[in-house]
């Protein structure tokens, strides 16, 4: 991508940032996480720890505060947040498309990303891409993605006026994706098949100790954000359903927020729904990327087809028992209507 597509205002780097000085601060953060509530058992490599009221596997954790003093936002950044597996995936998908439709305008597989990668693969993915993927941080593109609750994003995102964008999903299908997502990740170590279980998971969903979790205070945080006097223009709110529901009139509610509305040259030729066809559940699951590739092969080397499941509302149905949605709802119930 050239420069005249994007604005490139200042570096979202840190002047500080370097291999060495992320050594020397995690040495000072296991000082600091040591002292934190351990989650046990946890999954093997992804040991977690609550921290101010969240629960984050060590490796984010450490990047997190690093990026709460070092990562440097720009007035133009956009940043989609989300907790685990509330319709990220499309979210990306969705926003790249509508931001780079004047550079990848049609399907040639040669041109358009989404054709070749798995969407997370498209833009950068803060808690991992700042340390070990440092110049994607800072690529003209102005989407940036991140799981982070909103009390923990780095103070420049919210002193720089940027936007974010904030997906969330019913906590019953969010739980069972939760849970059928780290069946897969994790399928091949025996060693934690006791809290693989959906038991166990269901238990530690509303205890609040899935990753990133609790799962309700992350969505309070975005909410009251969106309803703040001071930000309310700033942070757009969706929830997954509804964006099932109406594609159309969120597509192009997500373009006007961007600041890259569709132009009615653009509605006449049919634009929006073509970005709704590339990006829907059945197209982008059904490319061979995303049936055979793998997500960060350099390092984290997962299957691009974990990342596509059903995408359906309800689902839940067919797998949580009466007792366990009645708990999910009683928890709803007390933490979204007081």
């Amino acid at each position: 991508m050239s420069s005249s597509n994007f604005p490139c205002n200042a570096s979202r780097l840190s002047a500080s940032y370097g291999s060495e000085n992320f050594k020397n601060m995690c040495e000072k953060y296991k000082d600091i996480i040591s002292t934190l509530p351990k989650l046990e058992p946890s999954y093997p490599g992804y040991e977690s720890y609550q921290y101010q009221g969240f629960w984050y596997p060590i490796q984010f954790l450490q990047v997190i505060l690093y990026m709460q003093e070092n990562f440097r936002a720009r007035p133009s950044d956009i940043f989609l947040c989300s907790a685990m597996k509330t319709g990220t995936t499309w979210l990306k998908a969705l926003t790249f498309s509508i931001m780079t439709r004047h550079i990848f305008h049609d399907d040639d597989s040669t041109n358009n990303p989404l054709l070749n990668k798995v969407p997370h693969d498209c833009l950068p993915f803060l808690e991992v891409d700042f340390i070990s993927n440092p110049k994607f941080v800072d690529a003209e593109l102005p989407l940036l993605s991140t799981h982070v609750p909103y009390s923990h994003l780095p103070p420049s995102i919210l002193e720089s006026n940027c936007k974010i964008i904030y997906i969330c999903r019913e906590p019953k299908d969010t739980l069972v994706s939760l849970w059928k997502f780290s069946q897969k990740v994790f399928d091949q170590d025996v060693s934690v098949a006791n809290i693989l279980t959906l038991e166990h998971q269901v238990k530690w969903f509303c205890e609040g100790k899935s990753f990133y979790g609790p799962y309700w205070n992350h969505v309070l945080g975005y909410w009251e954000a969106s309803h703040d006097v001071e930000r309310h223009d700033k942070v757009l709110f969706l929830k997954y359903e509804d964006l099932l529901k109406d594609t159309l009139y969120y597509v192009k509610k997500l373009a006007e927020f961007m600041e890259r509305p569709f132009s009615m040259e653009e509605e006449t030729r049919g634009v929006p729904e073509e970005i709704i066809a590339r990006c829907n559940f059945k197209s982008l699951s059904n490319l061979e990327v995303n049936k055979t590739g793998l997500h960060r092969p350099e390092t984290q080397r997962v299957q691009n087809s974990i990342f596509f499941r059903k995408g359906e509302i309800g689902d839940w149905k067919n797998y949580l028992t009466k007792d366990m949605a009645k708990e999910i709802d009683d928890i709803t119930m007390e933490k979204f209507q007081s």
